[in-house]
């Protein structure tokens, strides 16, 4: 852990990502103290890896509030990613948000000591030994939520001991499958219960209200398909779609905002294209046929306006999140699955017939034509509302299990 710390100091002089994880840590425990010399009551800790995570907590803290709604709620973030974007707005029901500090034992003590939690959650698998051992030796309740566990992780190794034992330290472990459950089951755990993902809970509320974004809705006059989180590798197979698909309209999400990037995509695409920040800039902004978002924080409510959605990183980099435009009732391509066991979801989504894993741009073609039918295509939406509608409630049954172990026994 001291080694990263001055592998990410170094790498923060090229870096502006870590520039931002650097600076940040700077003034974790200062903001702590100045929170605290405020803040009264009982406090829950949340801690996430970045964006992904926080989003599968949002809902749990949602729950847990309505039935505790006088503690007050602190969340950690690993990720300047998720902390960067998430700190820019006023979060429901979260009182306090900072960087989690390298995992040193000094720091895990004196981070622990200033929050002084009443009870922990880390998120999925972001799990850091030295603060969760800190919280357990102090004898803080710890429950670890939205788990999902594969055969060949650490945990389950040979030589695994010393992280198994990390698990051993949460009094409950909920998981998002029964998989994850066999898994923590042969390994000797006992405390776990399957509550699923509560991303689902979290992609539903969004689509029941995403924001509104009336500047694009004028400029549509044809069907609309959403490229979300897309990298280079997805590009290269759907440019040549985009090309030949003169009766669409494509509105394109970069994972990353590279102006350098966006630029080599827009020589590349034959049709014309326009940037979100040109809109109000450039005459006839409103009429567009590719419309590529240069900012980051829409992407969640874009899938409102989209006939079909192709969601990024399954090439490379790790498929980002398809329940986004599932909660929207709308079928989903991606890449091919090289790790089908990290992401769960979407092997769910193709056996149920609304998720499409395409190879190459001749998949791409293939699986538009078939969605592009009518029996098709209504097929796929209904599979996709009924794959959300089936797994709701993870939320609520995750604090319900909390609450009558917690309190209701006392």
């Amino acid at each position: 852990m001291n080694l990263l710390d001055w592998l990410m100091k170094i790498g923060s002089k090229r870096s502006d990502k870590l520039k931002l994880a650097v600076k940040g840590r700077e003034k974790t425990f200062e903001s702590i103290k100045s929170f605290k010399e405020v803040q009264s009551g009982k406090l829950v800790w949340f801690h996430v890896a970045s964006l992904g995570e926080y989003l599968q907590a949002k809902p749990v803290i949602a729950a847990f509030k309505k039935e505790q709604p006088e503690w007050v709620v602190a969340v950690s973030f690993f990720s300047p990613s998720g902390y960067e974007q998430v700190i820019k707005k006023k979060q429901d029901e979260v009182d306090f948000i900072c960087y989690l500090p390298i995992d040193t034992s000094k720091n895990a003590h004196q981070f622990i000591d200033l929050l002084s939690p009443d009870m922990v959650f880390f998120i999925k698998y972001d799990l850091w030994a030295n603060h969760i051992m800190a919280a357990k030796k102090r004898k803080i309740p710890l429950y670890l939520i939205a788990a999902s566990f594969r055969a060949e992780q650490v945990y389950f190794a040979w030589y695994g001991g010393f992280f198994k034992k990390l698990l051993t330290c949460f009094d409950h472990i909920f998981v998002q499958n029964e998989a994850s459950m066999e898994l923590l089951q042969k390994a000797g755990l006992k405390s776990i219960s399957m509550t699923g993902d509560p991303r689902f809970d979290n992609v539903y509320k969004t689509s029941l209200q995403p924001k509104s974004f009336p500047e694009i809705a004028q400029g549509i006059t044809q069907k609309v398909m959403v490229l979300g989180s897309v990298w280079q590798e997805d590009m290269d197979n759907l440019i040549p779609f985009i090309n030949q698909s003169k009766d669409l309209q494509f509105i394109i999400a970069p994972h990353d905002i590279n102006a350098g990037v966006i630029e080599n995509w827009q020589k590349a695409i034959t049709l014309p294209s326009i940037k979100y920040s040109e809109f109000g800039k450039v005459e006839q902004a409103t009429a567009w046929n590719i419309l590529i978002i240069d900012n980051i924080g829409m992407l969640s409510s874009l899938y409102q306006f989209a006939r079909w959605a192709y969601i990024g990183g399954a090439m490379d980099k790790g498929l980002h999140n398809i329940l986004e435009p599932l909660a929207f009732g709308i079928p989903v391509l991606f890449g091919p699955l090289k790790r089908v066991s990290k992401f769960p979801e979407a092997d769910i989504s193709i056996q149920s017939g609304c998720g499409f894993a395409v190879k190459d741009e001749r998949e791409v073609i293939t699986v538009m034509d078939k969605l592009s039918q009518s029996a098709d295509y209504e097929e796929a939406c209904l599979a996709a509302k009924n794959l959300v509608n089936d797994n709701l409630g993870s939320a609520e049954r995750t604090v319900e299990i909390i609450m009558k172990d917690t309190w209701k026994e006392e």
